[in-house]
């Protein structure tokens, strides 16, 4: 498989979120081509589960497509913080919880065919309480779902966005014995 030699990057658009990218290529044979590229920077994703073996989801408007999700809890690195770091902040600010127990299980590129946005999946345990202030953009509400109930939140269209899927299917199937 041959790479594709990048001759010029234009920068589109700067956001406090993301940056729109535009760069010419070199495919093969000299022909060249278009690429528009979203950069974002590095992001966790969670999978909370209690003792009792429920999966903290939260549901947020989702502006893009003008529907509420029913989600995974994640975010966006902060600068210079770790992934480890991410994870418990973002599980604080979303579902109000911290974990004394998680788990590092690998990582997924978000949309690779125009963004840069990797997660980091995280399985977490041992909750307890520990709000930490939400960003001031968020209203988020937090759904506790039996474990056993999401096969059929994803079958029903309950649950429908790529990180999500990713994550729960990821831990159900991949690494049960996690659980």
């Amino acid at each position: 498989m041959t790479q594709e030699r990048t001759l010029k990057s234009e920068y589109i658009y700067r956001g406090r979120v993301v940056t729109l990218r535009l760069d010419t290529v070199e495919i093969d044979q000299g022909h060249t081509t278009l690429r528009e590229v979203i950069e974002h920077g590095q992001s966790v994703v969670i999978v909370p589960v209690d003792y009792r073996r429920n999966v903290l989801l939260v549901r947020q408007f989702r502006k893009a497509i003008e529907e509420s999700l029913l989600e995974v809890p994640a975010g966006g690195l902060e600068p210079g913080e770790s992934p480890d770091q991410g994870l418990l902040r973002e599980l604080r600010e979303e579902t109000g919880y911290t974990a004394d127990s998680f788990e590092r299980l690998g990582g997924f590129y978000a949309t690779p065919g125009y963004s840069t946005e990797y997660f980091h999946l995280y399985l977490a345990r041992s909750l307890r309480p520990s709000p930490l202030k939400a960003d001031a953009d968020e209203r988020i509400e937090v759904v506790r779902v039996p474990l056993e109930e999401v096969p059929r939140l994803i079958r029903s269209g309950e649950i429908r966005d790529c990180k999500s899927f990713a994550a729960l299917l990821a831990v159900l199937h991949l690494f049960p014995d996690r659980l």
